[in-house]
């Protein structure tokens, strides 16, 4: 445990946005699996809607710096082609 003040000041701001960036993460897991729930039903008009909040969901993230860019990329391609392929 810290014993100097700023870093005390500072654990606490870090877990402030650990727990932040984790609840942001489970958010955008949840919109991936709701693009791939729709691609299962073969539903393209839901699978369309899911994806594009998706996309949205995955450019924020990369923006607040919690996921990689490449990460970010990766998954926007993986999705647009399964959605194509309806």
């Amino acid at each position: 445990m810290a014993n100097i003040k700023s870093q005390m000041k500072r654990n606490i701001t870090n877990e402030k946005s650990r727990q932040a960036n984790s609840a942001f993460k489970s958010s955008l897991k949840s919109a991936v699996k709701s693009v791939e729930s729709a691609i299962a039903k073969q539903d393209k008009e839901a699978a369309l809607v899911a994806l594009s909040f998706a996309f949205k969901k995955l450019d924020k993230a990369v923006a607040k710096g919690i996921e990689h860019k490449n990460y970010a990329s990766r998954q926007k391609s993986r999705l647009a082609q399964k959605v194509n392929a309806l």
